[in-house]
């Protein structure tokens, strides 16, 4: 039954992450990220890690996503020119990204010990993890809200029509 759950999920997350780079209109791309988070956080829950797909889903699925759609309706992307790309990005781009796939494949076959993944002997509690991250890495954690907040503040200022003076349908 794991099995079959880590393919299923496995393979969603696969393809929304496909499904994102493909999308022309960044909105949908958003929507399938989302997609990845959430199969992500079930692939966690899956190794009996309940903290990280709690967080996984709090964080980046919630938070980060509903940033990254906020940013994009801000900012009014509305529709975008449609080109096919170069034929150099063509020619190049697909051949190699053959060509990774194909190591890829190569090494997951020729890999030995596939599946034999064990639990350490000690396992870390909620509370361990935690402390920590409040504690010994506040500052980081800390850092990365302000800078989540200038994004926010960047975004405002590129939204704003304009050279910063006032528009005239706001006086």
């Amino acid at each position: 039954m794991h099995l079959i759950l880590f393919i299923l999920f496995a393979g969603l997350a696969i393809a929304g992450a496909l499904n994102m780079l493909l999308q022309k209109h960044p909105i949908n791309s958003a929507l399938s990220l989302i997609v990845v988070m959430t199969s992500l956080a079930v692939l966690y829950l899956m190794l009996g890690a309940e903290f990280l797909a709690a967080a996984q889903v709090i964080v980046y699925a919630g938070a980060i996503m509903v940033l990254f759609t906020f940013v994009v309706m801000l900012l009014n992307a509305g529709r975008e020119e449609r080109t096919l790309g170069s034929k150099a990005s063509w020619s190049v781009g697909f051949p190699a990204a053959v060509a990774i796939l194909a190591i890829i494949a190569s090494v997951i076959l020729k890999a030995q010990g596939l599946g034999n993944a064990m639990l350490g002997d000690k396992i870390t509690s909620t509370e361990q993890v935690s402390a920590v991250l409040f504690k010994e890495l506040v500052l980081p954690f800390e850092v990365t809200s302000v800078l989540v907040l200038i994004a926010i503040l960047g975004a405002v200022a590129l939204a704003r029509r304009g050279d910063g003076e006032e528009r005239k349908d706001r006086r």
